[in-house]
């Protein structure tokens, strides 16, 4: 893969911040100090700029296979280390849905052929597939992912049987997604009872509303806490659920972890009579009183990690009636400026963005040798210019869909290069895909 030193940069890792230079040998993170020489490494003039590891984004839908019109592993791959983003874990709502080792290790082989960042992907849970579920290898693959509110791909889990079959034999590390079907279904009714099809989009906080969230979320705290489980619950949308989360227990050490999403952290309810379908998600983004309480939640760690679900949908389809429009948006390439639109506004600083995003997933999901800029690790990393301006529009999203809720938005910060495992897949907008991204592993018993 060859030598390269980024010289002259601010290196973020850790908690802290170094002025100087950074060596990659190969795949690896070769020296880090204040000036390095290497004879035959290229140089590349990081002053002023941010050297950080990849981003670690936990939480994807990239379509593939059965839902290639909307994205595929390469485009939504592609876009992702535009962004900055170096790691993927994808979610098993595909089609077929990844219910046996057999499916799963299909899209593991898509990605070894096409994906231009490093990969895993989740174990699909069903009312009936625990056998499966049960065969799932926790140093190859990142976790078996449960949809305890149905969503895109309807794979819900609701069996009371099988929920405690999973939660209590799984030894491997198991993400939800928490909203109670049953109030979702009840609220539905009373809309489409008093709109019939013309349900507003504004009303979507309110069908999948706090309740069910909370409903849910504590349901699934209560069986990790009652067999001992490692659980993982996904994009926390309320201020109610907090709560449900400890603090004062190092991230290494937690049971019971929790994410938030970038867009929980950036729209709320307001905005649904702009954007209208384009902020529509499971679960939905809510009002301003959830979403100011996310981002101090975050920073005093009852949120662990900051993640994306990038859910990408075809304008066409988010286009139709409330009840037809899927729910989802695409935010995989600009996860990381949205985040800096925070600390340039001095509400977080880079180190707790790099911890939230990068250490915090590589630690929660014990992920082998990435997530730092350590010494020996393998080389995912980032420059990033602080002040550059990066307009989103639709000559430079990368999203096999073409379109963003942020396109028209100017953000101060931007990507300049990224490494993938050693490889110099993006530079200044250009693209080097001689090389694929890696698998991961993962440091389990």
């Amino acid at each position: 893969m060859g030598k390269y030193i980024i010289k002259n940069g601010k290196i973020v890792n850790r908690g802290t911040i170094l002025e100087g230079d950074l060596l990659i040998v190969d795949d690896k993170i070769a020296k880090i100090d204040k000036v390095i020489t290497s004879e035959g490494a290229k140089e590349i003039d990081a002053a002023g700029c941010f050297v950080m590891p990849g981003i670690i984004d936990d939480q994807v839908h990239f379509r593939e296979p059965g839902f290639t019109h909307k994205a595929n592993i390469y485009s939504e791959a592609k876009a992702a280390v535009a962004g900055g983003t170096t790691t993927f874990m994808e979610m098993p709502n595909t089609k077929p849905a990844a219910l046996t080792i057999d499916l799963l290790e299909e899209k593991y082989e898509i990605a070894r052929k096409y994906s231009l960042a490093n990969y895993s992907f989740f174990m699909g849970a069903s009312n009936d597939n625990i056998e499966e579920v049960l065969k799932t290898d926790g140093k190859h693959i990142c976790g078996v992912k449960i949809f305890m509110g149905s969503s895109t791909g309807n794979m819900l889990v609701d069996n009371e049987t099988t929920l405690n079959n999973i939660f209590s034999k799984l030894p491997v590390l198991i993400a939800t997604h928490c909203e109670d079907e049953e109030t979702i279904r009840n609220n539905f009714k009373v809309f489409s009872e008093k709109y019939g099809e013309n349900i507003p989009m504004s009303a979507h906080p309110l069908i999948r509303n706090v309740e069910g969230c909370l409903k849910s979320s504590t349901l699934a705290i209560d069986l990790a806490k009652k067999h001992n489980s490692r659980l993982h619950i996904l994009h926390i949308s309320t201020k109610d659920e907090l709560a449900l989360f400890d603090n004062t227990i190092p991230l290494k050490e937690k049971r019971i972890t929790s994410e938030v999403c970038v867009h929980h952290l950036y729209f709320n309810a307001s905005q649904y009579d702009k954007l209208g379908s384009k902020i529509k998600c499971n679960p939905a983004i809510k009002s301003i009183e959830h979403q100011e309480a996310l981002l101090p939640a975050l920073l005093d760690n009852r949120l662990d990690i900051i993640a994306t679900d990038h859910a990408p949908h075809t304008m066409e389809e988010k286009n139709g009636l409330y009840g037809n429009a899927p729910s989802g948006l695409p935010l995989v390439q600009h996860a990381l400026n949205v985040m800096l639109s925070f600390y340039h506004k001095g509400l977080i600083s880079i180190e707790r963005i790099v911890e939230k995003m990068c250490h915090g997933p590589a630690i929660c999901f014990q992920i082998n040798d990435r997530g730092f800029l350590d010494e020996g690790k393998i080389a995912d990393v980032v420059i990033v210019d602080p002040n550059a301006s990066h307009l989103v529009e639709k000559n430079n999203i990368l999203y096999k869909c073409g379109w963003s809720p942020l396109e028209g938005t100017t953000f101060k910060g931007k990507v300049l290069s990224t490494f993938v495992s050693g490889h110099h897949v993006y530079n200044n907008g250009v693209f080097d895909e001689s090389k694929r991204g890696q698998r991961l592993t993962f440091d389990r018993k």
